[in-house]
């Protein structure tokens, strides 16, 4: 597994778009985003339009174990993106812990190559409300446990990409 962090805007999606081509195998896209409005609606449009039609896109705002678990030797899959993935987590109700614990069981037991993209959210402000400093708190320990888990981990600022740990695909 690939581990891919950044800021917002960073173009780390577009980093993790060159692993998954690069590796030639069939792109798998799991898309984590809900559309919630037309800024939304208008960055997933950006997003399909630059991947391309060879890309297979599932949708899976909450659970992306399934389709994981479906995911084939001959597949690479790019998960776009932790982050949101969390916030359905946590808008949704469900036990963040128990979340985590079976995305990081899904990762480990996929039969394919994957990489993870995710924010990096700790460098700022602590937010004034209690629903952010609990998002930006479990975003924290969700990305230590990816990077943990990952076999390498990437770091992008300004469209730039540094290895942290492992060997870039």
């Amino acid at each position: 597994m690939t581990f891919v962090l950044g800021g917002a805007a960073s173009g780390k999606s577009q980093v993790a778009e060159c692993m998954i081509i690069n590796s030639g195998l069939s792109p798998i896209y799991l898309a984590t985003a809900r559309v919630w409005d037309d800024e939304v609606d208008a960055k997933v449009i950006l997003h399909r339009t630059r991947r391309g039609p060879e890309w297979h896109t599932i949708d899976a705002p909450i659970d992306v174990a399934t389709p994981l678990g479906l995911a084939t030797s001959s597949q690479a899959v790019l998960l776009d993106c932790a982050t949101m993935w969390l916030t359905n987590v946590i808008l949704a109700e469900r036990d963040v812990a128990q979340a985590q614990a079976d995305l990081l069981t899904a990762l480990a037991a996929c039969a394919a190559p994957v990489v993870v993209v995710s924010n990096e959210v700790g460098q700022g402000i602590v937010p004034e409300n209690a629903l952010a400093r609990k998002f930006r708190e479990a975003q924290g320990r969700l990305n230590i446990a990816l990077a943990a888990q990952s076999d390498c981990t990437v770091h992008v600022v300004a469209g730039l990409a540094r290895t942290l740990k492992g060997t870039a695909p």
